[in-house]
């Protein structure tokens, strides 16, 4: 296996091939983080002649480093809040911001799963495999907080599976899964971009087209069809 990836399709093919290896128990629902992990997800989906959906997660950064994730906020009823104590008090962080931050960010989940799938209904989640996919972890705040959300929702099983995440990383998650599926996992891990020739970042019209593209397969809304 490379330790790069072409494009998040390439990345999505190699991960589409260890999963249908697996004995995963159906029905299967993928669920992608946008925007990176869509393209990903839509080719694991097609594979796996799985629906596709989305799980709206958004990272909350430190005021004064946007990039350094403090927080993070997924869908949910009420949405959920992962919190990053190390770094909360590393950085000085109060609560208070954390949940005004969390308030703003929850908006933008509404407004995404609003624009990006109009309205069309969401495959149940009680009772299947859920493969969460992204491009790639790094620290991990996301995708906590993205399992998290979705372990509210009664799955069978949940799945992680990215093409790259930082080791150290990789092995916190693996408490929140039933599984995890995961290509390149170096110790020395910079930023997700490292890995791929061509890492270059989605817009909402990018993601809708991927989505619509999805249902047009019939992997959008498909019916729960196990991995052959």
């Amino acid at each position: 296996m490379s330790t790069r990836f072409t494009n998040r399709a390439e990345a999505g093919a190699a991960l589409a091939q260890v999963l249908l290896r697996l004995d995963l128990p159906g029905p299967v629902v993928v669920l992608a983080l946008p925007r990176g992990g869509v393209p990903v997800a839509a080719v694991i989906a097609k594979a796996l002649h799985a629906p596709l959906d989305l799980v709206l997660v958004r990272k909350i950064g430190v005021p004064s480093q946007p990039e350094l994730a403090v927080a993070a906020v997924a869908e949910g009823d009420p949405p959920v809040i992962v919190v990053d104590e190390q770094v909360r008090r590393w950085a000085g962080v109060d609560m208070d911001y954390i949940e005004s931050a969390a308030r703003r960010e929850s908006l933008e989940n509404a407004r995404r799963r609003e624009v990006y799938l109009s309205g069309h209904a969401a495959p149940e989640r009680a009772g299947r495999t859920l493969i969460l996919v992204d491009d790639g972890v790094a620290t991990g705040s996301t995708m906590r907080a993205a399992l998290r959300a979705v372990r509210t929702q009664r799955p069978r099983a949940v799945v992680l599976a990215v093409p790259v995440a930082a080791a150290q990383t990789l092995q916190r998650l693996r408490a929140e899964v039933d599984h995890v599926v995961c290509l390149v996992q170096p110790v020395a891990f910079e930023a997700v971009g490292d890995y791929y020739d061509d890492f270059h970042q989605l817009d909402d019209a990018q993601v809708i087209a991927a989505l619509q593209a999805a249902r047009q397969t019939g992997t959008a809304e498909g019916s729960d069809v196990r991995p052959d």
